[in-house]
């Protein structure tokens, strides 16, 4: 039989957390239905986050309903024990065997989820629940409202007021705890062991494809449970797309390789990006723009502490920039002005940051009463900055052109400053020359 990933006291706290936040309400959250990649193939299945950080529970067809208040009720809806198709698919807990295992109060078959949660509805001033998402649930969702309702007679009233669980669940886990940190900085050491065995593998000859299956076999023999995102591996000026996707070309003589990856351990996500040399040694015009590209990320990380906007560092992040651009002679004009007329764009079109946790863009606001959010103790973030200078940009002289670097790193925010939780992978250009290409040395 299977046990629970992580101790279920975590999930327990997590919801009385919650419940302090919505009391008088009910939550519903259902997992994401399962997709067919083709034919009779399913993806491979990865719960909702928000349901697995509240129950911990990973199968299909299950539905959280937790009502907090003065009688507090967690309430899960599952699949039915079923012996047969266990014989096809694997384990299944069943409504019993979830019940003890996972400490819920109650536990039903999914069948009845309309039936029950008419009952669970009774007396709720409003429900919390992400429409959209789950088309097909929502027609459940809707006919379960509709019984309820029917259920009052001639009271006069309406559905409950329904509103995006975001509002009280990004909050809870945008600020990471002391017993989530262990899992975290796990996903981030996976993932830099990962980038150093691709490092050691690369080679002119060598396809991407190759270097990715050397980060997936990393990532599995060191527990990782999948990618957190399917990972670029970007030879050349492939490394100017941003969001590359293909993966399936051979890495060059002279080339640069760009490999964003990361790990996800116990639903907890490792973000990093690297850029080095095929051929082991940089060129005199990629070491200029990867050191560009290095000392800005530096003057980043410097300036984060608690208290400041998080807007700050990509404002700082696009100054320092457009600044560099005008130094290496790609852009002409005053800062200011190009910042107005956002021409850098054209070498930098990203943000520098993005939160990360469960997953790789995580929850919470950027923006609270439309001012900037405020760095806090607890956050977990990117700091990413990049240049990318296009094949085809004849602005430029020709030994940039087709050079794609961008360099990221995991930020968790402490009292004073921050950790960088992703040092283990090398980004000096003497570490990463001193690496690259030696496998087996």
């Amino acid at each position: 039989m299977r046990k629970p990933l992580i101790d279920i006291k975590t999930f327990k706290q997590r919801r009385s957390k919650l419940g302090e936040k919505a009391k008088g309400c009910a939550i519903i959250i259902a997992s994401h239905p399962e997709f067919i990649r083709n034919s009779d193939v399913h993806h491979y299945y990865r719960p909702d986050s928000y349901l697995f950080y509240l129950t911990g529970f990973e199968e299909p067809e299950s539905v959280l309903v937790f009502r907090p208040g003065c009688n507090p009720e967690t309430v899960l809806f599952v699949r039915e024990k079923n012996l047969e198709r266990e014989t096809w698919d694997g384990f299944r807990f069943g409504p019993d065997l979830a019940q003890r295992e996972f400490g819920f109060d109650k536990c039903y078959p999914i069948s009845e989820f309309e039936k029950v949660t008419t009952d669970l509805l009774e007396n709720i001033d409003k429900v919390y629940y992400r429409l959209n998402s789950n088309h097909e649930f929502d027609e459940r969702f809707f006919a379960m409202l509709e019984k309820a309702r029917l259920k009052k007679g001639r009271s006069g009233r309406g559905y409950p007021p329904i509103f995006d669980p975001h509002e009280v669940l990004s909050d809870l886990r945008l600020f990471k705890t002391e017993d989530e940190l262990p899992y975290i900085k796990k996903a981030c050491s996976i993932s830099a062991q990962a980038h150093i065995e691709a490092m050691k593998f690369v080679k002119p000859g060598v396809s991407e494809r190759q270097l990715w299956g050397v980060i997936l076999n990393s990532m599995m023999q060191q527990g990782a449970a999948r990618e957190a995102y399917p990972a670029i591996v970007a030879s050349g000026a492939n490394a100017t797309t941003l969001h590359y996707v293909f993966n399936d070309q051979e890495c060059k003589s002279g080339d640069l390789l760009l490999v964003d990856a990361g790990a996800e351990y116990k639903y907890y996500a490792g973000d990093i990006t690297r850029v080095y040399p095929v051929s082991g040694k940089f060129t005199r015009p990629q070491s200029i723009i990867y050191e560009t590209v290095l000392k800005i990320q530096k003057q980043i990380l410097a300036m984060i502490r608690p208290g400041i906007p998080f807007k700050s560092l990509q404002d700082k992040t696009i100054e320092l920039s457009v600044q560099a651009l005008l130094d290496l002679g790609f852009l002409k004009g005053k800062p200011n002005e190009i910042i107005e007329q956002k021409s850098y764009q054209k070498y930098y079109p990203h943000g520098v940051s993005h939160f990360l946790g469960m997953d790789v863009h995580d929850v919470g606001y950027y923006t609270v009463d439309n001012e900037s959010r405020k760095i806090e103790k607890g956050m977990l973030f990117t700091v990413e900055p990049g240049l990318y200078i296009s094949l085809g940009d004849t602005s430029v002289p020709s030994e940039f052109r087709g050079i794609g670097v961008r360099i990221e790193d995991d930020i968790f925010v402490t009292d004073i400053g921050i950790e960088v939780l992703t040092l283990e992978a090398p980004k000096e250009i003497n570490e990463l020359e001193s690496i690259v290409g030696k496998k087996g040395g």
